[in-house]
């Protein structure tokens, strides 16, 4: 009878953790460059490792540490890449034991007074080691004084002291901690070396996994070769023998890639009893909602950016017939479906991450993304729009039709306002008679330049009064005019004194004094309100167009940002084209 022990079961992690730089994956580059520093004996006095989650920053640290310390099998071996793993340093670095080696969570330790301890221990030397080295884990947790107090240390740190930083957020490190270390910043992990790291793993372990069900799991971690072996892991223990990618996608709660791309083409096809019955056959299945919608958001990417480089279908995480039937789509759909879809997905996901019953949100979505799927394009809705017959003409007053309809209409006088009249009209002398009559000419001939209140609002607007042409346009309700006499009818929010600067500012204008007047009733719409009125009819008819409302109901949240007639385009286009050229000039040409 066997009485020893089992041994406790440990993690996948855990147990297949790099334990030296040639064990690591994905990240050659690092250890080519700290093999050759090791090497010619140019240690940096402090090293910061950063990336996204499990690409190996704090177990680089301490394979550096390792090897920085490691004193052979024999005990006279001096630092080196490839620690013997064997030594009393090797082995007590190994499993965090180190006297020498400290390592310290900046997540739960922030504050300068933690940061002072390392300060006042870096004077002593190591107790058994060569180097005293500090790890510090996610270092931009650090506050701005605990960084401001490790800053002169890291400048300037005894020799045997050696700072490791690692952190998944560089830019939240200072600057002027970053120029006191040597930066490595460790890749994402390839598919490709992914899938092979996890099939060692896995052949190491005697489990039966299929590539596909390899493949789910490499796509899932993201880069990150610590989420995937602690997901190889799980599927292992789910598959209870042999994993196939049936077994990964009930696990990670996805949906068979094969229907999300079914899905996918019922949407595109505009096929919403379709689409939903797919969705709610996945749903049945076990499949979360949100996930579905993220799958279809990968696959919305995946066919745009297969549409651009046609070789980005060569992903390893991808099934041949998903390749196929993804590169039928890249060619069959185009860039404007493509980018429309990943907008309203992305905006589908929060609504379902909020919602409280997330399927019924997604239901909606799906809904949302079938009947806009086969919208017109911009140009195409313009061409229609311009193609529709216009709608009979309003009566009198009527606004205007939509774009390609009928024209919009602008109160407009006739003619346009003279510049203003002399200040000083009329000859001098010493004949009164004379110089009354002749004055009084002057004045006639000068309001004949205002024969309308819509003459004087433009000469308002030419003396870039904005003040004055805002309120007159908002608060004066015209009663009666005649050339060089206003009257009318103030809002009831109408500054006091409007009359009086309205007619102190003609004067100085066109140097004719001008009778302006208030009245209590009788007064018209203000300009403001007449031209509110024709925009208002404009919106109005354009809302009622078919296609328009079309749009409405497929975007509820949209609104009618502005209108343009056919006229305005015109107007913009002769304003934007240049002159043509009749004769060319030529410089060089003898006179």
């Amino acid at each position: 009878m066997n009485d020893t022990p089992a041994k406790p079961y440990q993690v996948l992690a855990r147990k297949y953790r790099p334990e030296t730089f040639a064990d690591l994956v994905g990240q050659d580059a690092m250890v080519r460059t700290l093999k050759n520093a090791f090497k010619t004996d140019r240690i940096a006095q402090a090293f910061i490792m950063t990336g996204i989650r499990g690409t190996g920053k704090t177990t680089t640290a301490r394979i550096i540490a390792k090897g920085m310390n490691c004193i052979g099998p024999d005990g006279t071996g001096g630092p080196t890449t490839e620690p013997c793993g064997v030594c009393e340093h090797c082995q007590a670095i190994m499993e965090g034991r180190h006297v020498d080696v400290l390592e310290m969570d900046a997540a739960s330790r922030t504050g300068v007074g933690d940061i002072r301890e390392i300060i006042e221990s870096v004077h002593y030397r190591a107790a058994s080691a060569r180097y005293k080295i500090y790890i510090i884990d996610e270092v931009h947790m650090l506050s701005t004084s605990a960084f401001n107090a490790l800053l002169k240390t890291l400048e300037e740190p005894p020799e045997h002291v050696k700072f490791i930083f690692a952190t998944t957020e560089i830019r939240k490190v200072p600057v002027t901690v970053l120029s006191r270390c040597q930066r490595f910043d460790l890749r994402r992990i390839e598919p490709e070396v992914m899938i092979a790291l996890l099939r060692r793993i896995a052949d190491a372990e005697s489990a039966q996994i299929s590539d596909d069900a390899l493949a789910l799991i490499t796509r899932a971690a993201e880069g990150s070769a610590r989420d995937a072996t602690s997901l190889l892991d799980q599927a292992i223990s789910h598959g209870a023998g042999e994993t196939g990618a049936e077994q990964v996608r009930a696990m990670l709660g996805l949906a068979d890639r094969g229907r999300v791309l079914d899905l996918f083409d019922l949407i595109m096809k505009g096929d919403a009893a379709g689409a939903l019955t797919e969705l709610s056959g996945q749903y049945a299945e076990g499949a979360d909602p949100m996930a579905v919608l993220r799958d279809l958001a990968e696959v919305t990417h995946w066919i745009s950016v297969v549409k651009i480089t046609p070789e980005a279908a060569e992903d390893p995480t991808i099934g041949p017939d998903e390749r196929t039937r993804g590169q039928q789509m890249a060619e069959a759909l185009p860039m404007r479906v493509l980018t429309r879809m990943w907008q309203m997905l992305l905006k589908a996901l929060d609504e379902v991450a909020e919602a409280p019953n997330a399927m019924m949100a997604a239901e909606m979505a799906v809904i949302r993304l079938t009947h806009v799927a086969d919208l017109p394009s911009p140009e195409e809705l313009v061409r229609k729009l311009r193609d529709t017959p216009a709608p009979p003409a309003p009566g009198p007053g009527g606004g205007g039709g939509v774009a390609g309809g009928a024209q919009g209409h602008s109160t407009q006088a006739q003619g346009s306002p003279a510049g203003p009249a002399p200040t000083h009209p009329g000859p001098s002398g010493p004949s009164a008679s004379g110089n009354g009559q002749a004055l009084a000419l002057a004045q006639d001939t000068a309001l004949m330049h205002y024969p309308t209140f819509e003459h004087v609002v433009e000469l308002i607007r030419m003396q870039r009064d904005v003040k004055l042409l805002v309120e007159v346009e908002t608060h004066v309700r015209l009663a009666s005019y005649r050339p060089g006499r206003i009257e009318f009818q103030p809002t009831p929010n109408a500054p006091q004194d409007l009359s009086q600067r309205l007619g102190a500012a003609l004067q100085r204008w066109t140097g004719i004094r001008w009778g302006v007047t208030l009245v209590n009733e009788g007064g018209a719409d203000t300009i403001s309100e007449i031209r509110d009125a024709a925009e208002n009819a404009l919106r109005a008819e354009a809302t009622e167009h078919p296609l328009v409302q079309a749009v409405l109901m497929a975007f509820p949240k949209a609104t009618i940002t502005s209108i343009r007639t056919e006229d305005d385009i015109a107007a913009d286009a002769g304003a934007e084209a240049l002159p043509e050229v009749e004769d060319e000039w030529d410089p060089f040409e003898e006179e």
